[in-house]
């Protein structure tokens, strides 16, 4: 339709013939129907080969598909047979039309401008037929016939357009949320849509429009009215904001403080060792555990490394592990993880060995999201939720969060302040979320437990001003908007804030500060954990006989060097921005020169690095990373948790822990 309404008036004979909307469909047939073929292929394809389906259920899935074209198209052609009037029901009346001159179009088809060459048509019986020429009509009335086909087509499309508001009501309904392919293409439809419209209702001040268009827009948005800022579930900002200045940071790193924070984790320690410390006395190892992201690829290979690793060592690598951290994905299995053990050791009936866990965990995130984001998001969110008394509006933030709560089963549906008890009796390892802080870089360190030793390097609070404050702790900046009320959920969500895909998550500040993605300052969480162990290192010393840390990548690092042989004059000149974009290899130099810091800080002797790498088979190397994975990279993750390099790594850990 939009089609239609961009090129239909560079076919003027057409308001010559009979059903003129149902030829130009006809004889533009061809680029759609061979779409159609090819999404067909592609969706068998993927469905045996990605999804593992048997091919019945593929093939019905492709039934399905064809069903509901033809019914869509049915109900559209229809349409158009009851609303289009072929040139013979018009006749000319005065108007401001009857001149030419008065209207762009009707002076493109008088004046024959714009007119692409065709000789040949196909009539409704697929017969072929030449083209009459049209002079002898008045262009008036050509105009009128394009006019009206332009108006249904805009009628369609607004039905169209209300169809997504209302299914914008129903993203909880989980029956309602389309595939994500489905929604792109109703989003290439809406930009269509909109771009003919401009196209059609400005003819040559189409790009001036447009710029207008866009400037008003971002104009009008500036208001809060227009403009959603996603929040964090769970907080209160009817407040007033708390400061977000060097100064004000600077504030909460007080040697009193910073001792103050530490005296509460040593409780935890001493805790930790009592729980760790095995029957024949011997100081326990240390474990952290730091997980990369990589959407739901990590998550699913963190579930199953802890699966493995704890099972492997019948519940001992729980036990000894004191700080889980880490980005993205890798977070969100880490924690699901967590939150199975400490169920099963409050005394619910519940194996958190079971392969049942890796599937929920794996469960599909992405099509909920794109669903939302096309009926929900792009038009201005108006439906609300209440948590923690306060509200907050629906959009693809929460969508994620209720989505990910259903696949695992609203197990960790709790807020920041129901795991300080587990974690202050050692009954669960701690766990810092650590997103980015997009206005200045900084880490925000989410915890249940104060950690204002986590916002600056030890000699930074042993000489203040020597080393800036490079995080912030969450508790202690938003206490009085209710930090410890915060989402777990939304805890985690922030941490995978991948741009665009999820909303960036605005808290209550002055001046206000957005949050994404850890993985852009720490993809592995091994800050947290060098850090942390920095920072204890002499009761770590005296307490324990060893740290290990255990890496778990849902990626291999970068082996190969790319050449800049045979490269033009354009490539060279964007080379030296190509740096920005190895973010993950500076990442792992970084971490590297973390690591043999801790060798020196706690001896070469006491500190242990075991490396637990997904390496995928050879024809799932370059899959995405994503909020969803398919049945074959589910069941490559289960055979690369028993290959040769991951048993040598789970060995070790076994040794280690005995």
């Amino acid at each position: 339709m939009a089609k239609v309404e961009l090129s239909a008036y560079r076919f003027s004979f057409l308001a010559s013939l009979g059903s003129p909307f149902a030829k130009f469909v006809l004889n533009n047939l061809v680029v759609p129907l061979a779409f159609a073929l090819l999404f067909l292929f592609c969706q068998i394809r993927f469905g045996i080969w990605h999804e593992l389906r048997p091919i019945t259920a593929v093939l019905w899935d492709s039934v399905g598909f064809l069903t509901g074209f033809a019914t869509l198209v049915f109900a559209v052609a229809l349409y158009f047979q009851f609303t289009n009037k072929d040139i013979t029901n018009f006749q000319l009346k005065k108007g401001k039309y009857d001149d030419p001159e008065h209207h762009p179009v009707v002076k493109d088809i008088r004046l024959n401008r714009n007119q692409w060459r065709v000789d040949t048509y196909l009539t409704d019986s697929f017969r072929p037929r030449l083209i009459r020429s049209v002079a002898h009509y008045d262009a008036a009335v050509l105009l009128k016939v394009f006019r009206q086909n332009h108006f249904n087509a805009l009628i369609v499309q607004l039905f169209t357009l209300l169809l997504l508001l209302l299914l914008g009501a129903l993203i909880d309904r989980p029956a309602f949320r389309i595939p994500t392919g489905a929604s792109i293409f109703l989003l290439s439809s809406i930009v269509i849509a909109v771009a003919g419209a401009i196209s059609f209702w400005l003819g040559s001040w189409r790009l001036t429009g447009l710029v207008a268009l866009l400037i008003l827009l971002n104009f009008v948005t500036r208001f809060d009215l227009f403009h959603h800022k996603n929040k964090a579930y769970g907080m209160d900002y009817t407040v007033p904001p708390s400061p977000y200045h060097p100064d004000s940071l600077q504030a909460f790193c007080t040697q009193e403080a910073v001792v103050a924070d530490m005296a509460f984790t040593l409780e935890i320690l001493e805790k930790w060792k009592q729980k760790a410390t095995g029957p024949s006395g011997e100081k326990p190892k240390m474990v952290f555990f730091c997980v990369s992201g990589g959407g739901l690829k990590a998550a699913t290979w963190a579930m199953e490394v802890l699966q493995h690793a704890d099972s492997l060592t019948q519940g001992q690598f729980m036990a000894h592990t004191v700080l889980m951290s880490g980005a993205s994905g890798g977070m969100m299995g880490t924690s699901y993880y967590r939150e199975l053990a400490l169920r099963q050791q409050q005394g619910e009936a519940i194996d958190r060995y079971d392969q049942q866990h890796v599937a929920d965990i794996s469960k599909d995130l992405l099509n909920p999201i794109a669903f939302t984001i096309v009926t929900n998001d792009l038009f201005l969110p108006w439906a609300s939720f209440e948590q923690s008394g306060q509200r907050y509006k629906k959009d693809r933030g929460y969508i994620f969060e209720k989505a990910f709560n259903e696949n695992t089963h609203n197990r960790l549906d709790k807020t920041i302040g129901d795991y300080a008890q587990p974690e202050r009796d050692a009954i669960i390892p701690m766990v810092f979320v650590t997103p980015s802080i997009v206005n200045d870089g900084r880490r925000m360190v989410i915890s249940a437990q104060p950690v204002r030793y986590m916002m600056v390097e030890p000699a930074g609070v042993r000489q203040p001003g020597s080393v800036r404050v490079d995080a912030a702790d969450f508790r202690h900046l938003f206490a009085a908007q209710n930090a410890d009320s915060l989402r777990f959920t939304t805890a985690l969500r922030m941490n995978a804030t991948y741009p665009y895909v999820l909303p960036n998550v605005n808290l209550p500040s002055d001046p206000p500060i957005q949050v994404l993605d850890a993985g852009f300052r720490d993809n592995f969480g091994l800050k947290s954990a060098t850090r942390f162990i920095h920072v204890f290192k002499n009761w770590i010393r005296e307490n324990t006989s060893g740290v290990v840390v255990v890496v778990v990548r849902s990626f291999e690092r970068q082996q190969e060097i790319e050449s800049d042989k045979n490269r033009g004059v354009l490539e060279t000149l964007l080379n030296p921005l190509e740096i920005a974009f190895k973010v993950m290899s500076l990442q792992d130099y970084e971490h590297d020169n973390s690591l043999g810091f801790l060798y020196d800080v706690l001896g070469p002797d006491q500190l242990e690095i075991v490396r637990i790498t997904y390496q995928p088979s050879e024809e799932l190397k370059d899959s995405p990373i994503s909020f969803y994975i398919t049945n074959r990279e589910r069941a490559d993750i289960r055979r690369a948790i028993q290959s040769e390099e991951v048993g040598r790594g789970m060995e070790r850990l076994r040794e280690l822990l005995q």
